[in-house]
């Protein structure tokens, strides 16, 4: 047995943004990949993914009782039985959906009377299954808003307009020519848990002041970000990007690794590169934004970058 492919995710634009009502853009990120899989001789890491598979079954048999989505609850456990287990390239705790990509599969393979890619989506179907997915991923992360299984879902670039508001975007085809500016991501060497991190974030709310900074910084230049880069106006969005890391660095701290404040506001000085959260931070990726490609690679030369988009 071997499922489908389900492939890891970026956020763009929208970490902690999207928790209230910013504008957000999701892309699937096709280099990690993951699927259900039955093999012969499990690995050590094949066990341990059965184990966890087990737990999340029962988990899904707690939450059928709400109503909101069946599943082959049978098949599931004799599917785990027979050693079935999820075979992923995605990094745990590096912000690229890892456990989002599990939900999909799950999903897709087990779910009765399951939305399908193939129908007419409309916002109803989408913000079903945003419902649907966050729910089952809320096992993972103590709370999901859902977007990553989606995304792995459906494979498609997602614009979130806000919680209630989601349809598939058409992103700018990326330029093959010139090749110059990129978007990209950096390896931090450290493995970020979303769940510390996110209660960082929610205790940060109950001050005034900070919920000032998100409303009237954050999220607006989160939005114009996201703007600037649908029209592909590349100028305003570099404008726009810079001004959002500035504002991370000085309000989310605790989400970026302490190694790399330095290295953060080196890109600020000297507009090689700007830096933003991928994900909830706290390790994993870090994604950066140049104008300049090689220029970025060489300031930045101890660390591993990878290309996801280039402008």
């Amino acid at each position: 047995m071997k499922g489908p492919l389900f492939y890891s995710k970026i956020l763009l634009f929208g970490e902690y943004g999207i928790i209230k009502d910013s504008k957000g853009l999701s892309i699937p990120y096709n280099f990690f990949k993951g699927a259900l899989k039955v093999s012969e001789n499990p690995s050590q890491e094949a066990i341990q993914s059965n184990k966890n598979l087990k737990n999340f079954a029962e988990y899904l048999e707690e939450i059928q009782d709400k109503g909101i989505v069946k599943f082959d609850l049978k098949k599931i456990h004799s599917d785990i039985q027979s050693g079935m287990y999820f075979d992923s390239s995605i990094p745990q705790g590096y912000g690229v959906g890892s456990s989002g990509a599990l939900v999909a599969a799950i999903y897709d393979k087990y779910a009765a009377n399951k939305i399908t890619v193939l129908e007419n989506l409309t916002r109803d179907k989408l913000l079903k299954l945003k419902e649907i997915f966050g729910l089952m991923e809320s096992f993972f992360h103590g709370s999901s808003s859902g977007l990553d299984p989606l995304n792995s879902y459906l494979s498609l670039p997602i614009l979130i307009h806000s919680k209630d508001n989601i349809e598939p975007a058409g992103i700018p085809s990326q330029s093959v020519e010139s090749k110059k500016g990129a978007v990209f991501l950096l390896d931090s060497g450290i493995v970020g848990e979303t769940a510390p991190m996110v209660s960082i974030f929610m205790e940060s709310m109950k001050q005034e002041g900070f919920r000032n900074m998100l409303k009237n910084q954050f999220v607006k230049y989160t939005d114009a970000c996201v703007d600037d880069f649908l029209k592909g106006d590349v100028k305003s969005l570099f404008l726009n990007i810079k001004e959002l890391s500035h504002v991370v660095l000085d309000n989310f701290k605790p989400m970026i690794p302490k190694q790399f404040h330095n290295l953060w506001k080196k890109g600020i000085e000297t507009n090689d590169y700007y830096l933003k959260l991928c994900g909830s931070g706290g390790g994993g990726y870090i994604l950066g934004f140049t104008q300049d490609f090689d220029k970025a690679q060489a300031s930045l030369k101890d660390y591993k970058l990878e290309v996801v988009y280039a402008f």
